[in-house]
């Protein structure tokens, strides 16, 4: 499954549905083996974060996205959902993000702008 833009708009929508905030969407075309895309959201607290989770694996194979494999629960301070190869999705409390700090891991990859996905 190849994604297009609108599938990337919906996902990017249904993490703002349950309020993920500082959400970045990178393209790893060429870069990684794992993925072609990878989104980062940031929940403020474990709960929140447990609540995009949810929302994430009930809605995206209502759009065509399956949801392959889920870590981090029931801790929450990291999840990390397999979509296929095509997807992978970090949700993560402030302090995990800000710790880790993917998009530095990730610096050779290009930030896809939520404007060009409209």
């Amino acid at each position: 499954m190849e994604l297009d833009q609108e599938k990337l708009t919906e996902v990017v929508h249904l993490a703002e549905d349950k309020k993920g905030g500082d959400i970045t969407l990178l393209n790893l075309k060429g870069i990684s083996m794992v993925t072609d895309y990878c989104l980062i959201v940031t929940g403020n607290s474990a709960i929140q974060v447990k609540a995009i989770t949810n929302h994430l694996e009930e809605k995206l194979p209502e759009i065509g996205i399956p949801v392959m494999h889920v870590e981090g629960l029931p801790d929450a301070k990291w999840v990390l959902m397999d979509c296929g190869g095509d997807l992978v999705i970090h949700i993560m409390t402030p302090e995990q993000r800000e710790f880790y700090q993917l998009e530095r891991l990730w610096k050779d990859a290009q930030e896809v702008s939520f404007a060009s996905l409209v």
